[in-house]
């Protein structure tokens, strides 16, 4: 079994809630829009990281983080890319991308609204976790935990970190 946090969309805000929430994780996977390189050097130590650039991201991170990851954990295939859509109508090309590299799960960022749904028309569960920073439109910070186990999904939450801005 492996635990896992998933957030997106920092915009280079990593506060100590935020951080709360990752310590118990075994992997820590972001969605883009990380903002700052010294924002991954906040991150947990000791922990499988995972983490996508952004259309936000400059060189720095673009140079440590690819645009996309295809990886597998606990026996599911797992894709993540910031800017992805939404199903039923994904951004172009990902479509095929999930269904070319058989993702049970997707996971992007960018639109700041936390979503999960399975997609029966390909197979695969989409998680985007909504957005932990404070620059954007949403209204709450989110991010999502749940666990992988056995090629299966397990205990999805949605974590409320607060209002976007104070």
């Amino acid at each position: 079994m492996k635990k896992i946090a998933l957030l997106s969309d920092s915009h280079g805000y990593l506060d100590e809630a935020i951080i709360q929430h990752l310590v118990d994780s075994d992997e820590i996977w972001h969605a883009g829009d990380v903002g700052s390189a010294k924002l991954l050097d906040r991150l947990p130590e000791n922990k499988t990281k995972r983490i996508v650039s952004g259309n936000i991201d400059d060189q720095d991170i673009r140079s440590i983080c690819p645009e996309e990851l295809v990886f597998e954990v606990e026996g599911m295939k797992i894709m993540m890319i910031h800017i992805g859509g939404k199903p039923p109508r994904y951004a172009k090309g990902i479509k095929e991308k999930i269904l070319r590299e058989q993702a049970e799960i997707f996971v992007c960022g960018h639109s700041h609204i936390c979503q999960v749904e399975f997609d029966p028309k390909l197979h695969c569960l989409y998680m985007n976790p909504g957005a932990v920073g404070r620059h954007g439109f949403h209204q709450v910070r989110t991010l999502l935990k749940f666990e992988i186990t056995e090629g299966q999904a397990k205990n999805l939450r949605v974590v409320e970190l607060g209002p976007r801005a104070k």
